[in-house]
């Protein structure tokens, strides 16, 4: 039997842009309960939450204060363990983020580490090196003692030093607690960070945020993280019931970001590959192809993604929804497991003109070009948003893409999701290539065929077969369809 998260298809949810169960304007676990026949009714497998355990916010949950306890904003962890044990009532897995490369600067190690103890849990310095911040800046805040500490994000969060013991032992102990809590995984964030090469040398250039996951830098995606991996990997299998690790890694090739999904370590890894491929056929074939090579190399699943929290959502980058539902059919035809984006199920586009004094997000502060409170609207489930004063304003022109206009109308896009993700749990087997016009991409999985058309002018597949699903008239510009034709034809 196929292990389920091979073919998954796994839906995130980014907690404080959800659903609000209490009123107060920020997404919650109450709400995430409330919506969870939602998700099972969209047709997805699992729901990974974002961050959830007790923070100051700094950055949204990801400068984490106590890993092992949920923000009060969000709940309790009562709550948690409701959230869990009601979505594996309806056959929903619940994959939470774990985040190890830092803590919060309120972590109670971090004021220990300022008051002169135990700073070997953190990496302190007499003199900075010329490392710069992935926020922008140093990423090196000097102490009142004059010793520096190392952060690559905000200066909230301090980068821990994963060559102590005790740190390592730390987050294996927070594995457990979740585990035994019943969370069926986790996903890693900065799962390529955590270890830093010995003497901390130079990067020797500027704009080393802009090498991320084009060519190496020094601080990243080090060998020694696979280590961490593999340990992991071993307490995840000494539960039952295939709880998985998912890496959230940028290496600067596919073959180094296969490392971390050898079969001693994590599951999965994000197809960044994919996400940022531009809306062209020859090479979107590139990327699926050498995504398909590179996970088979190892033995592991390729993994799909269109959007999350930290991007562009896809209907903008992409430039039209047409083509954003184009895309999710490809997507969910391609052999692996897929991730959706909450949201991208209506058709979400980014919000461009958000006023500047509602933007949140520490990275816009350093560059206003790069926030990521666009993406991370709260979602709108009636049409009056069903949100009393979102931490985020909720676009008026949203009411027709809300959940309840969608909700049945033939032709939403909300309706095409969830026929797709039933539909794809009959995709069986591997991928092959059909010869089709320049601009198109057809290719078959058994009986199956999805044709996709990137092209502004109208094609004839000619596929003689029933016609499945389509994200609008087969063949016409910038759409895909799905085809069952006989065995054989």
């Amino acid at each position: 039997m196929t292990a389920w998260w091979r073919d998954a298809a796994i839906y995130q949810v980014y907690v404080r842009s959800f659903a609000d169960g209490d009123g107060d304007g920020v997404g919650d676990l109450i709400g995430v309960r409330d919506r969870l026949p939602y998700l099972a009714g969209l047709g997805v497998d699992a729901v990974w939450l974002t961050p959830f355990y007790r923070s100051p916010m700094a950055d949204f949950g990801y400068d984490v204060a106590d890993h092992r306890d949920v923000d009060p904003l969000f709940g309790t962890l009562a709550d948690a363990k409701a959230l869990i044990d009601e979505a594996h009532g309806l056959g929903l897995r619940v994959i939470v983020d774990v985040v190890p490369n830092h803590t919060s600067s309120e972590h109670p190690w971090f004021q220990q580490a300022l008051r002169g103890e135990h700073r070997e849990r953190y990496i302190f310095r007499d003199r900075p090196n010329d490392w710069e911040s992935i926020f922008g800046g140093p990423a090196w805040t000097q102490v009142a003692d004059g010793q520096w500490y190392l952060h690559l994000f905000d200066s909230t969060q301090p980068d821990l030093n994963w060559d102590n013991d005790e740190v390592r032992g730390e987050f294996e102990s927070t594995l457990r607690f979740w585990l035994d809590l019943g969370v069926d995984g986790f996903r890693v964030d900065v799962a390529h960070g955590m270890v830093k090469p010995r003497g901390l040398p130079d990067a020797g250039r500027s704009g080393q945020a802009r090498m991320v996951g084009r060519e190496p830098v020094p601080f990243f995606d080090l060998d020694g993280v696979h280590d961490i991996h593999r340990a992991w990997r071993r307490v995840l299998d000494s539960y039952p019931g295939e709880r998985i690790g998912v890496a959230e890694a940028w290496a600067p090739t596919a073959e180094r970001l296969a490392r971390y999904v050898r079969p001693d370590e994590l599951h999965q890894a994000f197809n960044f590959h994919y996400l940022f491929a531009p809306w062209d056929a020859a090479e979107l074939r590139a990327v699926i192809d050498s995504s398909l090579a590179t996970a088979a190399s190892v033995g592991a699943p390729s993994t799909w993604v269109l959007s999350n929290h930290d991007v562009k959502r896809h209907v903008t980058r992409y430039g039209s929804l047409a083509r954003a539902r184009a895309a999710a059919l490809l997507t969910l035809a391609l052999p692996g497991s897929v991730y959706v984006y909450q949201g991208e199920e209506l058709g979400l586009p980014e919000v461009l003109d958000l006023p500047a004094e509602a933007c949140q997000d520490p990275q816009r502060l350093r560059d206003p070009d790069s926030g990521r409170d666009g993406c991370r609207v709260p979602l709108p489930w009636t049409r009056e948003s069903g949100w009393r004063d979102p931490w985020l304003p909720i676009p008026a022109g949203w009411a027709e893409l809300s959940v309840e206009a969608q909700e049945g109308a033939p032709g939403s896009t909300l309706e095409l999701y969830r026929a797709a993700l039933r539909l794809r749990r009959s995709f069986r087997g591997g991928l092959t290539w059909q010869e089709s016009p320049e601009g198109t991409l057809v290719f078959s999985r058994g009986p199956y065929v999805c044709a996709v058309n990137l092209t502004p002018d109208p094609v004839d597949f000619g596929v003689d077969g029933e016609l499945l699903l389509a994200s609008g008239v087969p063949g016409a510009a910038d759409s895909a369809a799905w085809w069952k034709v006989k065995c054989g034809a």
